[in-house]
């Protein structure tokens, strides 16, 4: 990984409650950039001196890189992440669910600078499996701070988290709870309850959750077990864009909390899940949430609330550069199907582009996320376009049509279906897509031999950020 600026395992202690509460110090941290950029919840401005850091970054990369001569992974891909995205999405989310602590959803994106920023603000951290926990412990967490978010956990994992004093975790069946009272009977259980996550990217309730017709059966259990369930677990689905679905979720919770106390447990937590986006439809998702949680789980009764946000806190923090690696020109002949351009109807040529990243590995988002991420170009006719008009997409049909394509030797390996730019690009020039940190490069493969493994540089815009950090 590089890193343009040398960044250290030093961090400076930051207690979780005393920063939610100090929203002085928090907008201080940013120089007014949380106060000054987010008073509007329908605005999304872009931050002049983040863009400048990213777009260096990606400049001095691409035009380092001699096409003709350099050496075999020099034209690679590769990222640039913006560390201090990372620390304004955690003020924004301060300023909008305080109560809420968050936990990071490990899966979304395991990138140690981004755990590490994290960890120096205090999140506690959702792990699914053996590895994320054990990075997560890696780097010096306490165990309290994590939450083993698998309803459905391996044995031998089981085993391992008792012995690491890893004790939260979730279940949603009668199975998991003896298998819990087997290996791990003094765990601290939450009982993860059936959402409605119809309206999410991606459902989790067709494979987890118990419906509200078993919970009372599974609490009975537990108590026969003696078992130690503390609270309730939900997720609406991730990447979800219904707040009713949260309003929904809390009413059932508390439900359940009610169930508990008749078997005498004294639940103290409620995890309200992921599905949070990073765009502006955070600030009315929030806003719901907010109001429920007040209403059945007001701050009067003592209950802690927590979340499981992921690619809240990692999508825009991230922007992916890649290489044209090759182009087919399609002119004056008719389309062999849908999936191949023919000429435009003026009788210019349109083409296939094919970079050095796809579906198998950091688009991977595109087929298990149900993203559409857009293509900018970056470099082209010896200029870096970052950040510029010349770099969007034409909103006429003036403009030169692409198709874009990954490299395997996959049919479906395809980026883009359609999009046109006023630039001709050729093999060599380079595109840039933003909001690449979520469900990319944790799913990436290696098929057709391609590596996974991508150089991530470094910059930080945020003066908090970078004192957390050691810079």
């Amino acid at each position: 990984m590089v890193m343009p600026t040398a960044v250290t395992d030093r961090f400076v202690s930051l207690d979780y409650t005393d920063y939610a509460n100090n929203h002085v110090f928090m907008k201080s941290c940013t120089n007014g950039f949380y106060e000054q950029h987010h008073g509007h919840h329908d605005e999304q401005p872009v931050n002049a001196a983040a863009k400048q850091l990213i777009g260096d970054a990606l400049r001095e990369r691409v035009e380092n890189i001699d096409h003709e001569y350099c050496d075999p992974g020099d034209e690679d891909t590769f990222y640039v992440a913006d560390l201090g995205e990372v620390y304004r999405q955690h003020l924004r989310w301060k300023m909008n669910l305080p109560r809420v602590k968050p936990f990071y959803a490990v899966k979304c994106n395991p990138d140690t600078k981004l755990l590490q920023l994290l960890t120096a603000l205090g999140t506690g951290f959702d792990c699914a499996s053996k590895a994320e926990i054990e990075q997560v412990l890696s780097l010096g967490v306490d165990p309290s701070r994590i939450i083993y978010a698998q309803p459905c956990k391996t044995k031998s994992y089981l085993r391992y988290v008792a012995n690491q004093g890893v004790r939260q975790m979730t279940f949603d069946n009668a199975d998991e709870l003896r298998k819990i009272a087997r290996l791990f009977p003094k765990a601290e259980l939450f009982l993860r309850i059936l959402t409605d996550d119809s309206s999410s990217l991606c459902r989790l309730s067709l494979k987890f959750g118990a419906s509200l017709d078993s919970t009372d059966e599974l609490l009975a259990l537990a108590r026969e077990l003696d078992l130690n369930v503390v609270g309730v677990s939900f997720h609406v689905g991730s990447g979800a864009s219904d707040p009713a679905a949260f309003l929904k979720a809390v009413r059932d919770a508390h439900v359940v909390f009610q169930q508990a106390a008749a078997y005498g447990f004294n639940f103290k937590t409620l995890d309200v899940g992921g599905g949070f986006c990073s765009d502006d439809t955070f600030e009315g998702m929030a806003g719901v949430l907010r109001s429920a949680l007040d209403d059945y789980f007001p701050a009067h009764s003592g209950i802690n609330l927590i979340a499981e946000p992921g690619r809240y806190y990692a999508s825009s923090a991230f922007t992916l550069a890649c290489n044209v690696i090759a182009r087919r020109t399609i002119e004056d002949m008719p389309a062999l199907n849908d999936d191949v351009m023919s000429a435009d109807s003026n009788g210019s040529a349109s083409y296939m582009l094919y970079v050095n990243d796809g579906l198998y590995g950091n688009f991977s988002s595109i087929m298990f996320d149900h993203q559409n991420p857009v293509a900018k170009i970056l470099h082209a006719d010896g200029r870096t376009l970052y950040n510029t008009a010349a770099a969007e997409e034409t909103s006429d049909r003036s403009g030169v049509e692409y198709s874009i394509w990954g490299p395997t030797c996959d049919g479906i390996d395809r980026i883009t279906e359609s999009i046109r730019f006023d630039t001709v690009l050729d093999v060599g020039d380079w595109l840039y897509f933003e909001d690449m940190g979520a469900y990319t490069k944790c799913s990436a493969t290696n098929f057709n031999g391609f590596s996974n493994d991508h150089d991530v540089i470094y910059v930080c815009s945020e003066p908090g950020a970078k004192a957390l950090m050691g810079l």
